[in-house]
């Protein structure tokens, strides 16, 4: 069977966006990651039901919590990004305003990574 794929694309897997597969598993990676992450989240919001304000924060103050808490933001942040980022190419059309709604998608990702890494730190560091 014949293709029409330059010897380059075959090579940089490239489409028509010049994305080629990266957006692709960037979003699955993250999926798979958020999955792992979000059990993780979930077991520590579990066994700091009922915790007082000292073992709340003696225990986001471990460096794995703080690590792992870390992982899920930039996770969770990336995955969003990419999700949205996929919405606005699909349903708008004017260039103008998608070229606005991606810039403003990028930096409310941004925001969020910043703002939630800023209290976490906080946290682990004893604020």
């Amino acid at each position: 069977m014949k293709t029409m794929r330059t010897p380059l694309k075959k090579v940089r897997y490239l489409g028509s966006a010049k994305e080629g597969a990266d957006h692709f598993w960037k979003q699955r990676v993250t999926a798979v990651a958020n999955v792992f992450l979000g059990i993780f989240l979930v077991w520590l919001i579990a066994s700091l039901l009922g915790a007082d304000y000292v073992t709340v924060r003696q225990k986001l103050a471990h460096p794995l919590i703080a690590l792992a808490l870390l992982a899920l933001i930039l996770s969770a942040t990336i995955h969003m990004r990419l999700g949205m980022q996929t919405i606005i190419e699909d349903y708008v059309h004017a260039e103008g305003p998608k070229l606005l709604a991606l810039m403003l998608n990028t930096f409310f990702a941004i925001f969020v990574a910043l703002s939630s890494v800023f209290a976490v730190l906080k946290l682990s560091f004893g604020a």
